[in-house]
C-alpha cells in the first residue's frame, strides 16, 4: 500500500471504536436519514458532462488549501451554479474534515452528495447513510477484493451509491467484475502524489459504455475539461481549483460546460 495512504488508514483505524461502539445509533439514525438522492443519475446526463463540486478544507499536498471555510455556503455557491452533485470530505486527520458536514449541506441544497472519505470498515458506511450521504467513495487500492465486494453490496443494501476509485488498470479490472455502476479514475498518485490528467486519457477506453466515468484530481482549466468531454467522460470531479479561487462561483462558471 502507498506510504501516505497507509498512513492515512492507520489514523482512520484508531476512530473505528467510537464508531463500533455507537453502531446502535448509527443503525437507529440510518432508519431515519433523508430519502437518498439519486447520485448516478445526477452525474449521467447524455450529451452532457456533469459536475461534481468538491468541498474540502485542506489536503495531505497541498496543507490548508481554503482558510476561509465555510460547507454551507460553498455548496450554496454550488447548487446556484447548477453544479450536479456535492463531493463532501469527511477525513479529519489529513483533509480537517468533519462528517457532521453532510447533514449541514444536505438541509441546505437538493443535490446529491458524496461522502469522500478513507473507508475500510462496513459501520463507515452505515455511519455515512445516517449522516444523510447519497453515496460514498470506495477507493480500490484501500481493500482486498472480498472486502470491496462485501462494501460495495452494502453500500447499495443501504441505497447509497458508490462512486469506485481506481488508480491503475488492475484495480479497473478488479471493479469491473464486480459489476460497478461508477467508475472514478484518480488522476492523483498515491505514492507520490503527483498528478497526470492523461491517466484518465488511458483508462477510458477499457470501461464500457453503460458505465458512468468520473475524472478526478488535477482538473483546472476548461482545455482538460473539453479533453475529458470529447472522451466520453460523464463527469468531472473538481475540489482544489475551486478552494483556491478568490471567486468560487466564477471558477465555477468557467468550468462547468454543460451547466
Amino acid at each position: 500500500m502507498h506510504k501516505i495512504l497507509a498512513q492515512i488508514i492507520e489514523a482512520k483505524k484508531t476512530r473505528l471504536k467510537v464508531l463500533r461502539d455507537n453502531r446502535d445509533s448509527f443503525l437507529s439514525l440510518a432508519k431515519k436519514a433523508p430519502v437518498v438522492r439519486d447520485f448516478k443519475q445526477a452525474i449521467t446526463r447524455e450529451g452532457k458532462l456533469s459536475l461534481i463540486g468538491e468541498i474540502k478544507k485542506a489536503s495531505p499536498s497541498a496543507g490548508v488549501i481554503r482558510a476561509d471555510f465555510n460547507p454551507v455556503e460553498i455548496a450554496n455557491i454550488y447548487q446556484k451554479c447548477k453544479v450536479n452533485a456535492i463531493s463532501v470530505i469527511t477525513e479529519e486527520d489529513f483533509f480537517k474534515g468533519k462528517l457532521s458536514y453532510i447533514n449541514d449541506i444536505k438541509k441546505a441544497v437538493n443535490i446529491p452528495i458524496l461522502r469522500k472519505d478513507f473507508i475500510i470498515d462496513e459501520d463507515q458506511l452505515l455511519e455515512s447513510r445516517a449522516a444523510g450521504a447519497d453515496a460514498v467513495l470506495l477507493i480500490m487500492a484501500a481493500l482486498d477484493q472480498a472486502k470491496f465486494e462485501r462494501f460495495y453490496n452494502y453500500t447499495r443494501e443501504l441505497g447509497m451509491r458508490a462512486l469506485v476509485e481506481v488508480h491503475t488498470e488492475k484495480e479497473l479490472r478488479r471493479a469491473l467484475n464486480v459489476g460497478v455502476e461508477i467508475i472514478g479514475i484518480n488522476n492523483r498518485n498515491l505514492s507520490t502524489f503527483d498528478v497526470n490528467v492523461n491517466l484518465t486519457h488511458k483508462m477510458v477506453p477499457f470501461i464500457p459504455l453503460n458505465v458512468t466515468k468520473v475524472s478526478e484530481s488535477g482538473l483546472e482549466n476548461l482545455k482538460d475539461i473539453l479533453l475529458l468531454k470529447g472522451l466520453g467522460v460523464n463527469a468531472v470531479l473538481i475540489g482544489t481549483a475551486f478552494m483556491q479561487a478568490l471567486d468560487i462561483e466564477a471558477k465555477v462558471k468557467e468550468l462547468h460546460i454543460d451547466a
